[in-house]
């Protein structure tokens, strides 16, 4: 089983504020923060970066993050709304998506859909269990996503008129969900592979007519032997495939 993501990064108006809702609403869910450096905060794989004139704040994604018990969910929640953060969503079950799914919902300082869920194939490896992205062209989107499946190793669970879902191939590795809409905005996904994974998937997604945003290539201002490539989604989100462990 590989899980679909590597990381997640978004863009926030005020980090000091941004800051202090995720402190807030992920310690009931064990999420403790890794680092918090004058470029970003870290819980993980999730971080947030300021926003500036060449990157508006993230907008309209809905991010959940993985909760061990419900008991958990509902801290969440209780966490979040009193110390003042808009309810997005009441702790409870929503079956429509898996019978034994238990969620609750509440906005981050951006206006961002912000849940902490459990369900029995919950994500085991990562604090992100699964985000939602809305985009200006369903179909496009989903061919670009498609086709970057055999290097970043998420498969198709559903492709419809109403919206497409990759997810890891096993149980417990998360899942990305596209949706048409006004497009969300500012996103960065980082995906993992090893180095002949990281040059197909920017060498596909040259071919296929989009925007390279990073030739393939060693970045040690990150980490020695981080070896990687970043494509720009047909809404222009910064999309990244990353060896961490190069030889």
């Amino acid at each position: 089983m590989v899980d679909v993501f590597d990381h997640v990064t978004i863009r926030v108006a005020d980090r000091p504020a941004s800051h202090r809702f995720y402190e807030t609403v992920l310690i009931p869910l064990g999420i403790e923060i890794t680092y918090d450096l004058r470029e970003f905060a870290e819980w993980r794989d999730f971080s947030i970066a300021g926003a500036d004139e060449a990157h508006p704040p993230t907008q309209r994604l809905h991010v959940a993050f993985a909760a061990p018990t419900r008991e958990q969910v509902d801290a969440f929640w209780a966490e979040g709304t009193a110390a003042g953060y808009a309810d997005d969503g009441r702790p409870g079950e929503r079956p429509q998506y898996r019978d034994d799914y238990y969620g609750a919902f509440l906005r981050d300082p951006d206006g961002n859909s912000v849940e902490a869920v459990h369900h029995g194939a919950l994500r085991r490896d990562g604090v992100v269990d699964h985000l939602w992205l809305r985009v200006s062209d369903l179909a496009a989107s989903t061919a670009f996503y498609r086709s970057l499946a055999p290097e970043t190793g998420y498969v198709v669970r559903h492709a419809g008129a109403d919206r497409a879902t990759f997810a890891a191939a096993g149980e417990g590795g998360g899942s990305l969900s596209i949706v048409p809409g006004t497009a969300s905005r500012e996103v960065h996904m980082a995906f993992a592979g090893d180095d002949d994974q990281v040059r197909r998937f920017h060498e596909q997604a040259v071919r296929d007519g989009h925007r390279s945003h990073g030739a393939p290539g060693e970045r040690p201002q990150y980490h020695p032997g981080y070896y990687a490539a970043y494509v720009l989604d047909p809404d222009g989100n910064n999309i990244e495939l990353v060896n961490h462990h190069r030889a």
